[in-house]
This record gives structure tokens, sequence and C-alpha cells, in this order.
């Protein structure tokens, strides 16, 4: 064979090695990144799991999750039904148990009863974080609780539609009416912004706010809350007795509404990094 076929022939089985190899690579790079959704990369930082509250979606944590992924950390802010505490804790505990390595669990308002069942038994949970939440202990639901203080203004907003299931059971959603909401859930917002939240909010299954819980993981896992002082949508002095029933680690008040994961973010955003750090996963 002469000097240049066998140049040629070097030319084309490198070229087929190097097709074999980027076919392989594409071939199991999909598996990969699938096994790699909910998980924090080994030995780095822990998974946040951000689960809002009523009225409420995925996207009320926009302004926390851009922060904490701007330091490092893999979040996720999973879709909570708001359909009642056995429904949705269940289906958020089915999820956590995918999430490989240490989690860091975040609840806001309604969203901290279901962490509080949802994370019971899941021992990569390392650490709770309250957000203007509800934190019910075992056999106590929101109506239990929030009776033994003040009606907050939000109770008085509420507005009741009745619905319908596709197996013909029926039901009653509650709504905040929406010229109530900027003045009793998000009244540090400005007017357009809350207008926004009232024409997008989720409704809450009626039957939540009498559920029980069977379950209460705050009672064995470090906890740290975070009391909105101007909060009309829980009692502020209920979310302070919480904390201290819970023996907090850390409690910060701040001057804000409801939302302060929308209008405080940085706050909030930094009393997660701290339950990060203090539970050895950073």
């Amino acid at each position: 064979m002469t000097a240049s076929g066998i140049l040629k022939s070097g030319k084309g089985r490198l070229a087929l090695a190097l097709g074999v190899a980027v076919f392989s690579a594409l071939a199991v790079a999909p598996t990969h990144a699938a096994d790699g959704l909910g998980k924090a990369p080994e030995g780095q930082k822990p998974t946040v799991v951000l689960v809002h509250g009523a009225f409420a979606d995925g996207s009320s944590w926009n302004a926390v999750v851009q922060r904490l992924q701007r330091d490092g950390y893999h979040v996720m802010a999973p879709p909570n039904t708001l359909r009642g505490i056995p429904q949705d804790s269940t289906y958020l505990n089915s999820l956590l148990k995918t999430i490989k390595g240490p989690i860091v669990l975040v609840g806001h308002s309604y969203g901290g009863e279901v962490i509080s069942q949802a994370a019971a038994g899941v021992d990569n949970v390392k650490a709770l974080v309250f957000i203007d939440a509800i934190m019910p202990d075992k056999g106590e639901s929101f109506a239990s609780l929030s009776a033994k203080f003040p009606t907050a203004p939000l109770a008085k907003a509420f507005m009741e539609v009745p619905f319908r299931n596709g197996d013909g059971t029926t039901g009653t959603d509650v709504y905040i009416r929406p010229e109530k909401l900027h003045e009793t859930f998000a009244q540090d917002l400005s007017q357009q912004q809350a207008s926004i939240m009232a024409a997008t909010q989720r409704p809450i299954a009626q039957s939540a706010f009498t559920a029980k819980l069977t379950e209460a993981a705050w009672r064995d896992k470090p906890v740290y809350v975070l009391v909105g002082k101007q909060d009309r949508g829980i009692d502020p002095s209920l979310e302070r007795y919480e904390a201290k029933r819970a023996h907090a680690r850390k409690t910060v008040e701040i001057n804000s509404s409801h939302v302060s994961l929308v209008s405080h973010p940085q706050a909030v955003t930094d009393l997660i990094v701290t339950a990060a750090h203090d539970s050895g996963q950073q």
C-alpha cells in the first residue's frame, strides 16, 4: 500500500473510532442526566426543596431560587396540590424519597404543615425551615392550632367556591377575594403585583383547614423559623409560639407581610443557607 493509501486508511480508522466514541457518549448521557435530576453532586451542597403554600405555586419562590442557585445550591420547587394534608404530604414524601443526598426542606404558610408530615422518616432531610408558616403538632389541625390566637385578617377575606371531581365527588375550594388580597396577604408589594397574585391564585381545599397531622417531623429535626412581624395571613404570635415549642435553633423576625419569600427574598435565603451550614451540609 502506498504512503497516501496508508494515510487515508489511518484517517478512516480514526474517523470510525471518533464516531463510535461520540455515539457512545450520546447514548450514555441521557441516563446520567435523568439520574441527576433530584441529586446534589456528591460531597457538595444539599438539595433545597421549597414547598409553597395556599393561593400560590412554585413561582412564588423565584427570587429565592435565583439566589440559592447563584450560591451553588441544587433547588427544587415542586407543586403542592393544596388538596389537604393526607394527599399533599404523601405526594411530597414520595418525591423526597427519590432525592439522593442531604435535603434542606422549606415550607411557606400551609407548606409548613405539609413538610412537617412529609419529612417524617426521611433521614436525609437534615433541616426544616418554616417561612411565615403553620406548624401543627401530631393530632392538631390548622383550625385547632390557630384558634388559640387572634384571628388573622386574611380569614375574613376568604371566598368559597364549590367544585366537582372527575369521579363525581364534590368539595369546596377557598380563594382570597381579589379586592382583599393586597391588604390582607401582600401589603408590602405593589398593588400591581398583588393584582397579578389575585388573578393567578390557586385555591386550597376547605378540608385542608381541619385535617389533623399524623406526624410532626419538627419534633426530631433541626428547625429554623422566619416570622413576618406584619403578617396578616397568620398571626405573628402564633408563629413565635410554634418556634418556641419546636425549640427552633434560629428564629428571625423581619418587617414583612405574609409573603416574605416575595418581598424579602434575601432574608429568606439567608435563613435557608444558615440551616444548611448549621446541619453540616455546605
